[in-house]
């Protein structure tokens, strides 16, 4: 089982006085942290036009992660495919895998909100479209040769041969927990990361529905299944909700904004206990114990991603959970 952590999103919650300059150099050092915990990768995530500048420049982000560190895998999780020129992403990817030496992961997803599909122009109802022909043009953009495919959304001709290339076989982690995320991810994807609000049963279910299917269509390559779920390592559960608990509420609030499109001041108090229910938190001990659920569940080669980034609580907070999941928690699920 691999741990790895994030997701970075750089947003400045009400009264945080820090520059946009501090709170990217706090993702930066906290990328630094990720690689001296020898924890296995470090993630960003992407909106866009909110009030509190959650990150939109994914490989911007990626570029700077891979300048601070030398062993960790870094990856979107989750960039937004139908936003993009799928032949312009290819070319940035490549650029970021060059420079970490081969370590980028490309996580993809539809995405679900209106109002970044109408500022950029895209037609929500051709999400999933743009989202398949994503796929198929960063990965012919990756081969050697001419892309030798006619794209129904974007204008690039097929004898367009991208350069540069990548320094590996970047992998396409998908998104989603409906059963056609999950079954497109499983018949096109390398990798699947479940969402945060799924079960450990939830996850259970759909990796079987995946492994089924890619029987199925006969794939037999190697398929990675990536678990995201929010927490944090303290000394006792009471401090370490209390370490974590505004800014992961605030960060759910947000979320909340963002797909309702209607301001959330504060979440109700059976969404607060709901949330407490799924986040994983409390001693090493605690942590191990609710990590290796996922394990049984799974199987042994499960990719964490235990998101301990919740923005405003402190950069140094963050760096000693960080240390805490290298030292105490990922060698002891390893």
């Amino acid at each position: 089982m691999k741990l790895g952590t994030g997701l970075f999103t750089c947003q400045r919650r009400p009264g945080d006085d820090r520059s946009g300059v501090e709170i990217y150099d706090e993702m930066l050092t906290l990328g630094r942290a990720i690689d001296d915990a020898g924890l296995a990768s470090a993630w960003v995530s992407e909106h866009h036009f909110t009030p509190d500048d959650y990150l939109a420049g994914t490989m911007p982000a990626l570029g700077a992660l891979a300048a601070v560190t030398d062993g960790t895998e870094i990856g979107t999780c989750i960039a937004l495919a139908p936003l993009y020129d799928p032949v312009r992403l290819a070319e940035d990817v490549a650029t970021v895998d060059l420079l970490s030496g081969g370590r980028t992961t490309l996580g993809l997803a539809i995405g679900s909100n209106p109002r970044e599909f109408e500022a950029f122009g895209v037609d929500l109802d051709e999400r999933v479209d743009r989202l398949v022909e994503t796929v198929d043009l960063v990965r012919a953009a990756w081969s050697d040769g001419p892309l030798g495919i006619e794209p129904r959304f974007h204008d690039v001709t097929p004898d367009v041969d991208v350069t540069p290339k990548p320094a590996h076989d970047v992998p396409v982690m998908l998104g989603g927990s409906a059963k056609p995320a999950v079954r497109r991810a499983a018949r096109i994807g390398d990798a699947w990361c479940a969402p945060s609000s799924l079960s450990v049963e939830g996850v259970r279910k759909r990796v079987e529905d995946i492994r089924r299917v890619r029987e199925e269509e006969g794939l037999d390559d190697d398929f990675q299944v990536y678990v995201l779920q929010h927490g944090f390592v303290d000394d006792s559960r009471e401090e370490a909700w209390a370490a974590m608990r505004e800014g992961y509420l605030y960060i759910q609030r947000r979320y909340a904004e963002i797909f309702s499109g209607e301001s959330v001041d504060e979440l109700p108090d059976d969404r607060v206990q709901e949330l407490r229910d799924q986040a994983i938190y409390g001693t090493p001990d605690d942590v191990v114990t609710e990590l290796e659920a996922y394990r049984d569940a799974v199987g042994d080669d499960v990719h964490f991603v235990f998101r301990t980034y919740h923005p405003g609580i402190g950069t140094e907070r963050m760096v000693e959970c960080i240390d805490r999941l290298g030292d105490e928690v990922a060698p002891r699920i390893a």
